[in-house]
């Protein structure tokens, strides 16, 4: 929990000292808070899920653990030490007098839950990868890394000129995160991203990662 606690107190005051007091009506630094959460959600999850299976391999000769078991236990655990962060930031806020508001705070867990469902189904679909082609991992640190730039965790999409939209909002991270800002500030526009698009793609993510696992887990352990 102090990891990624330091690293969003740390982020967010540097912008908050560049970028003044506000950003888009909801304060510098529950902009970047939101941002920063989320996308570490995201990758935590994705990366610990991705590679609980070859972890935990022994853990299956037990008839009664099945593979899944294993993602579903370590994405649970990343998603229980991020809202943990947020709460104890939300009673560092409160004990420091800064200002915070959270309009719709059940919105805000539904899309955090979207978010670490499209997070554990592509790690359960690059865990069974890996047991047919170990590089695959490779290929998933170069893909993941430059989602932490192009998630609107340092910008808002109110940056950016509206024909240009559709070259970023693809990413259902971006929707996540610009959706959980409106959540907290009912101020902040929400015209950029959509909330059918992010229950839409962790709707076909999950409904994906599950038809992989039962087509192929038995062959992907057993070998």
């Amino acid at each position: 929990m102090v990891n990624p606690l330091v690293f969003i107190f740390a982020l967010s005051y540097m912008r908050g000292r560049m970028s003044g007091g506000e950003t888009h009506t909801i304060p510098t630094f529950e902009f970047m808070m939101y941002g920063m959460l989320l996308i570490q959600l995201f990758l935590d999850v994705l990366m610990n899920s991705s590679n609980a299976i070859k972890k935990n391999k022994a853990l299956f000769a037990f008839r009664q653990v099945q593979p899944i078991s294993s993602i579903i236990a370590t994405g649970a655990f990343y998603f229980v030490v991020k809202l943990a962060v947020y709460l104890l930031v939300l009673v560092i806020m409160y004990f420091l007098g800064m200002e915070f508001r959270i309009d719709d705070p059940f919105f805000i867990i539904i899309n955090a839950v979207a978010l670490w469902l499209i997070a554990t189904s592509l790690g359960l679909i690059f865990a069974i990868a890996q047991c047919y082609v170990p590089e695959i991992s490779k290929i998933q640190s170069v893909l993941t890394r430059p989602l932490f730039f192009i998630s609107a965790v340092f910008f808002s999409m109110q940056d950016i000129p509206p024909e240009y939209w559709h070259y970023l909002d693809w990413n259902p991270i971006l929707h996540a995160i610009e959706l959980s800002r409106h959540a907290a500030y009912n101020t902040y526009s929400n015209e950029a991203v959509s909330e059918f698009y992010l229950f839409g793609s962790a709707l076909v993510f999950t409904f994906f990662a599950l038809s992989v696992y039962q087509i192929s887990w038995k062959q992907a352990i057993s070998r």
